[in-house]
């Protein structure tokens, strides 16, 4: 039995590790794929159409919000970016369980445009620690590291909002409990309705007459 794959929506505060446990799970298992998000900037070097992005004119980008082809989108330093519903609907036929990291505010948006995506938020085991994986990056200044972590109080009142959290203690524990949970979603009995009811008239055969 093949079944649809579905659209994982990941989201978490800045430094929590969220694109090292996709990593790591794509690593490890098959059956994945990333969201490809489209935009109307200019590729830079090293980036390919259809890999990295989908790049469109604005004009395009404007046709696709118009007929709705967009699970989500937003504008950034004058371009925009959105995910295409063309991909993600074509992945999932093919059995494929679509990964998009995003935001809170696209989380959202993706939950009301596709109701049936799972949203998992990724929490570190404490302020504390994030604070020490932002400044163990050594990326950023002590004043961006406060900014980040300002940011991080407001968004964790959106958490609520989503489906299930993992607490990222390691990458690769946190990696593991992802894919778990995704796969026991194709378990789910509203997503395998049709295979109930073949078993069921199958069985029909075997009822004695009353």
């Amino acid at each position: 039995m093949k079944n649809r794959g579905s659209l994982v929506v990941i989201s978490g505060f800045a430094g929590v590790g969220k694109g090292s446990i996709l990593n790591e799970m794509m690593k490890r298992h098959e059956g994945y794929a990333y969201s490809v998000s489209a935009t109307t900037r200019s590729p830079r070097p090293g980036e390919t159409d259809g890999v990295n992005y989908f790049f469109i004119s604005r004009e395009k980008f404007e046709e696709m919000i118009e007929k709705g082809e967009l699970l989500e989108y937003a504008s950034y330093v004058e371009n925009y970016y959105g995910t295409p519903r063309f991909y993600v609907e074509r992945m999932m036929a093919e059995g494929r369980d679509v990964l998009l990291e995003i935001d809170i505010q696209g989380a959202m948006n993706i939950r009301k445009s596709m109701p049936e995506a799972i949203l998992v938020f990724v929490l570190p085991p404490s302020a504390g620690v994030l604070e020490q994986r932002l400044t163990g990056r050594g990326t950023e200044t002590p004043e961006l590291v406060k900014k980040r972590l300002a940011r991080a109080a407001e968004e964790a009142a959106g958490v609520g909002g989503y489906d299930y959290i993992i607490v990222n203690d390691t990458i690769e524990e946190s990696a593991e409990k992802l894919h778990q949970l995704i796969q026991a979603q194709r378990l789910r009995t509203g997503r395998n309705a049709s295979f109930i009811e073949k078993i069921r008239k199958e069985l029909e055969s075997f009822k004695q007459p009353e």
